[in-house]
């Protein structure tokens, strides 16, 4: 197996926006690296998001452009890419040129996928889905279906129900239900795109996802929920097992109650799919309701696992049925939004674990292995991230 190449302690840490927050300075302060490098826009704007960070002289602002960027890596450095996710591979390119590791919190796009037998062979790694969604949502699922296994038996037939819904949102509730705390044309994209989930046992495929919300309540307090993306390849992800079947099996964003009917006029121009309108709606909607200074912001992410067995429990000491449920629910403060304390300080967990050689060469998911989930559980209950887990 080929060696992870040693860490050389260098960080660099690409785009500076929203989703940028205590990670940042929890690497800046770690014994394990030497120094850290900020790429934005332009070395001003670099320089004024690390003085909104506390930052100043903790590391070295930069303006970023691939060509520049590409010229300062050695071996063993680390590339964070707080980009675009159409933006990474590219970066990840750059990273195997140069013998660099990389690291995002994003999906592994098919681009991305391409270049890992490559990194792979070069003892680099490629840390993905390690933020808030994907990333926490992922060990919070593998954390239940262990618990499951124990408590059920993995060996045991038996039918389950998975849910996983996250969302940012408004702290204090606004007429538009919502307010931009990441790339409006992105958030309007996910709606554009079908979602795939188990309904009833069933494969299903929503083309227009905001047209299946539904209710959904969370201690007491009713929310909005929608699938997203394609949740079925999760459930090999999130290793299920193969005795076990899916009754429901979703993951998907979570709104505010009311957020359908606020988007109504949103959803009229999602429906002519007349991409320039689009963007300038996009555009229009991130002006009118933006995530400003004065603004809190919250995160809420619920993960649910429900799982029954088929037959009587009789003397094998296993329980007929088991539920679990873990729960995040965090508020943004002034020195810090909830989004960004939850992208950024789990991205900065992965990083602290390339710099101590413990992720091998390769592509590398924060949730592969039960133990791992726990380890990053437990650390991320130390960095602020605090959640709740329930048993029935």
């Amino acid at each position: 197996m080929t060696e992870t190449v040693p860490a050389s302690g260098t960080v660099h840490w690409i785009g500076a926006g929203l989703s940028t927050g205590g990670g940042l300075a929890a690497l800046c302060d770690s014994d394990a690296v030497r120094q850290v490098r900020v790429w934005h826009r332009t070395e001003g704007r670099a320089a004024e998001a690390l003085a909104h960070l506390g930052l100043t002289g903790r590391a070295e602002p930069r303006a970023y452009t691939l060509p520049a960027l590409t010229a300062e890596l050695a071996p063993g450095d680390i590339v964070v890419s707080m980009l675009p996710a159409p933006a990474h591979a590219p970066l990840l390119a750059a990273c195997v040129r140069e013998g660099a590791h990389f690291a995002c919190s994003s999906y592994v796009s098919e681009a991305v996928l391409e270049q890992v037998p490559a990194a792979e062979t070069a003892g680099l790694v490629v840390l993905t889905e390690c933020g808030l969604d994907p990333g926490i949502d992922h060990l919070f699922a593998h954390s239940l279906v262990t618990r499951a296994e124990h408590a059920i038996g993995a060996d045991r037939p038996a039918s389950y129900r998975l849910t996983s819904y996250c969302g940012g949102v408004p702290a204090v509730p606004n007429d538009f239900r919502y307010r931009f705390s990441w790339a409006p044309a992105g958030v309007l994209g996910a709606l554009r795109s079908p979602a795939r989930y188990i309904e009833d046992g069933a494969e299903t495929v929503a083309d227009r996802p905001w047209e299946v919300t539904r209710p959904h309540g969370i201690d007491g307090e009713t929310f909005e929920v929608y699938p997203n993306r394609d949740s079925v390849p999760f459930v090999e992800q999130y290793e299920l097992p193969t005795a076990w079947k899916a009754r429901t099996f979703v993951r998907g964003t979570l709104r505010l109650d009311g957020w359908r009917d606020a988007w109504d006029s949103v959803f009229e121009e999602l429906k002519g799919g007349d991409d320039e309108r689009i963007g300038a709606l996009a555009r229009e909607l991130a002006a009118r309701y933006p995530t400003t200074d004065a603004d809190r912001d919250r995160v809420v992410l619920a993960v649910s696992l429900e799982v029954d067995a088929d037959g009587e429990d009789g003397d094998s000491g296993r329980r007929r049925s088991w539920t679990g449920r873990y729960l995040l629910d965090l508020e943004g403060d002034a020195a810090e939004s909830a989004m960004a304390r939850c992208v950024s300080r789990t991205l900065a967990l992965g990083v602290r674990h390339i710099l101590d050689g413990s992720l091998p060469p390769g592509l590398s998911r924060a949730a592969e292995t039960a133990r791992r989930c726990e380890e990053w559980l437990s650390e991320l209950g130390g960095e602020g991230l605090e959640f709740r887990l329930t048993v029935g």
